[in-house]
């Protein structure tokens, strides 16, 4: 009879035993059958999403050409500055390769249209103390099938052209030259240029 009884005590203590080890698997496995069930459902959403720098601009567009920047300007070297300026942007700020125009997936073509110096400030002598350097030109952006990327808006019917302008101020008695103020121009110009080539938000 105390066999039976201990028998007794012994059977559902090893039943526990087992049943607690039974949960104990079953806690384990149930957040990573949750976990991946979460990340299964999340991975198709975010397949057309991108990270990094590249989210910046569009996926289809990698490569891009530059022609030399036509300038109206009377000042020499302006167009050439510029577009030398502009490359060393894209090939720093964006993931686009500036290759030639016969393998690029889209031109970058700028016009230079005007640049102006003015007087902000004279010395008690009337002599220039403060000139602003303005420059004012016009972007397009297009795809090798010939269409437009880069617009002021996301409206269709915005025009081809971007018009960009950029000022620089130098200070003649700081030691400063109309060449200075036009290379910092140029940099400033180029920058703005590439800004609009990422994607609009």
């Amino acid at each position: 009879m105390a066999i039976r009884e201990s028998s007794r005590e012994r059977g559902p203590s090893t039943q526990y035993s087992v049943l607690s080890t039974r949960y104990a698997v079953s806690t384990t496995s149930a957040p990573l059958i949750i976990l991946s069930s979460i990340i299964l459902s999340i991975l198709p959403g975010c397949a057309g999403y991108q990270l990094g720098q590249h989210s910046l601009y569009r996926p289809d567009i990698r490569t891009v050409h530059v022609p030399m920047v036509q300038s109206d300007s009377y000042r020499r070297y302006l167009g050439e500055k510029l577009t030398e300026a502009i490359v060393k942007e894209i090939e720093l700020r964006t993931p686009l390769k500036v290759v030639a125009a016969d393998s690029a997936d889209s031109v970058l073509a700028v016009r230079l249209l005007s640049d102006s110096k003015r007087n902000l400030a004279n010395n008690r002598f009337s002599e220039p103390r403060d000139i602003e350097f303005d420059t004012y030109a016009q972007v397009s952006w297009t795809s090798r099938r010939g269409d437009l990327i880069m617009s002021n808006d996301g409206l269709p019917a915005a025009p081809l052209l971007l018009n960009i302008s950029q000022a620089a101020n130098f200070v003649p008695e700081g030691g400063q030259s109309l060449a200075t103020a036009q290379q910092e121009n140029l940099q400033r110009l180029a920058q703005q240029i590439v800004g609009q080539m990422e994607v609009a938000w």
